[in-house]
C-alpha cells in the first residue's frame, strides 16, 4: 500500500483510498486485522491523527469495523447488501440534487431501469412481492392518504417491484432509481397527478406479474413513464409562466 506524499491531495483521504484499494483487490481479506496505528503511521510515514482520520474514512464506508480489548482493532468488514442500500440511496440523492439533472433525465433513467427489471419479476416474483405490492395499491387508495404516505407508499411499491426480480445485485443498483429519484420526481408531481391514475398503472403492472406477463408490464411502465413526464413538464411550465 502506497501514497504519493507529493500530491496536494489529503493524506487521510490517500491512505483511506490505499487501504480500500487492498480491500478491493483481496490484499486484505474479510475478518483480517489491519495494522495498529503506529504500524499504519510508519508505513505511511505520516501521524497517528492522519491514520486515525483515514481509518474513520472507511468505517463511513462500512469497508472497515473497529473493536476493543486486548484483541481489538480495525478489521476488514463484510459488507452487505443491505449495508450498502442505504449507502446507495444517499449517494446518488446527492448526485441528483448537486448536479441538478433535468425531471425528463431522471424520468427516463428510472423507467429504463425498472422495464429491464419486469422479465426477471415475472419469472421471479413471489407471493410475498406481489402481496406488498397489492398491499400498497390497496393503501394508495384509502381516502385520507396523506401526500407524504401516498408518494412513500408509491415507493415501497416500485420497490417490490424491483425486489421481484429476486437479484440482490439489480435491487442494490436500482436503489438510487426507485428512492432517489422517485422522491424527487413525487416532490414535483404529486400535487397535479390523479391518484386514480396512479393506482391504475399500479394494479395494472402486479396483475402482469402475477400472470407472468412481462411484456404487459412494461407497457404499463412504458406509459406510466409517459404520464409522469406529462405531468412533470406541465408543473414546470405552470411554475415558469407564474407571476414572480
Amino acid at each position: 500500500m502506497k501514497i504519493d506524499p507529493d500530491n496536494k491531495a489529503d493524506l487521510s483521504a490517500q491512505i483511506a483510498e490505499a487501504i480500500r484499494d487492498a480491500i478491493v483487490s483481496g490484499q486484505l481479506i474479510v475478518d483480517e486485522r489491519l495494522p495498529s496505528e503506529a504500524e499504519l503511521a510508519d508505513h505511511f510515514a505520516v501521524s497517528r491523527p492522519t491514520v486515525r482520520e483515514a481509518l474513520k474514512r472507511l468505517a463511513a464506508q462500512s469497508l472497515i469495523r473497529t473493536q476493543r480489548g486486548a484483541f481489538g482493532g480495525a478489521f476488514v468488514n463484510r459488507l452487505s447488501y443491505t449495508e450498502a442500500y442505504g449507502q446507495q440511496i444517499t449517494t446518488a440523492t446527492l448526485l441528483l440534487s448537486m448536479n441538478a439533472i433535468s425531471f425528463d433525465v431522471a424520468c427516463e433513467a428510472r423507467y429504463a431501469l425498472e422495464r429491464a427489471c419486469t422479465p426477471l419479476a415475472a419469472q421471479r416474483r413471489t407471493p410475498d412481492t406481489l402481496a406488498t405490492m397489492r398491499a400498497e395499491i390497496h393503501r394508495q387508495g384509502q381516502p385520507g392518504l396523506t401526500d407524504e404516505s401516498f408518494c412513500a407508499s408509491d415507493v415501497a411499491f416500485h420497490r417490490a417491484l424491483v425486489d421481484s426480480a429476486g437479484n440482490p445485485v439489480l435491487s442494490y443498483q436500482l436503489a438510487g432509481a426507485v428512492e432517489a429519484m422517485q422522491p424527487l420526481m413525487n416532490m414535483i408531481t404529486f400535487t397535479a397527478r390523479s391518484r386514480e391514475a396512479i393506482v391504475g398503472f399500479h394494479t395494472r403492472i402486479a396483475d402482469a406479474l402475477a400472470g407472468s406477463e412481462a411484456e404487459a408490464a412494461q407497457t404499463a411502465l412504458t406509459e406510466l413513464e409517459a404520464y409522469t413526464l406529462t405531468l412533470g413538464r406541465d408543473v414546470m411550465a405552470a411554475r415558469a409562466r407564474a407571476p414572480r
